[in-house]
């Protein structure tokens, strides 16, 4: 492979450094206009849905909740990237590897950068089933794993196995961030957030990379270098 991928980055680091302002300024600019809303409990709307949830909440969906809550989390997440970042390794599809660990990892900090520039507070007077530290916009949870999911469905979109894996992709980050609601441990408005974001950064760092380094365009399974590369 001719172009590095460390050097790649190097190259495109503005383009980048656009795109993570890019995706953070729109939800700086909403979070500025429902400041108020933010530390006043939220859109009534998000309210209503936590309420919604906490009436039909059962020992069997809580329980899928928690796992959920694991799995998408600081312990789990890390463990389900790396699987597929090894598999995508062994399969020789190095670019599409490095490309899901810069989407979740970027994510992952796009997240931590906005949670310190709003510090809305998590939900109250719900009923939340765990406590979680820090700030409530955007969901960490949401963001990650859409970003994690995302990112699949475009790594395997030329794949035989696209479609399955673009449903299985998808229906991970929306459990994971609902999965968050039912906890009452984040707003409605802060999973949607998150899905956004994290929508809008895979997206672009795809566009990004995907210019000078066309491989990403191939399927994995195809994606092993030929000589000379």
């Amino acid at each position: 492979m001719r172009q590095r991928l460390p050097a790649l980055l190097a190259r495109h680091w503005r383009q980048l450094a656009l795109l993570f302002v890019g995706v953070l300024l729109p939800l700086w600019l909403f979070a500025d206009l429902v400041d108020d809303l933010f530390r006043e409990g939220g859109f009534a709307w998000d309210r209503t849905v936590l309420a919604w949830y906490a009436a039909r909440r059962t020992p069997a969906l809580t329980g899928v909740a928690y796992a959920l809550a694991w799995l998408g989390g600081v312990w789990g997440l890390p463990v389900l990237v790396a699987v597929v970042f090894g598999f995508l390794l062994r399969a020789g599809a190095r670019a599409q590897a490095f490309f899901l660990i810069y989407a979740v990892a970027g994510a992952v900090a796009l997240n931590g950068l906005a949670k310190g520039l709003f510090q809305r507070p998590r939900p109250t007077g719900l009923g939340a089933l765990v406590q979680e530290p820090g700030f409530s916009f955007p969901s960490g949870h949401a963001m990650s794993n859409m970003a994690f999911g995302f990112a699949l469905v475009l790594i395997f979109r030329y794949s035989r196995v696209a479609w399955p894996l673009a449903v299985l992709g998808g229906l991970w980050g929306v459990a994971v961030g609902a999965s968050r609601n039912y906890l009452g441990v984040h707003y409605p408005s802060d999973v949607i957030a998150g899905f956004a974001a994290s929508v809008a950064w895979v997206t672009g760092l795809y566009l990004i990379l995907v210019r000078r380094w066309p491989v990403l365009r191939r399927a994995p399974e195809e994606s092993a270098p030929a000589r000379g590369e």
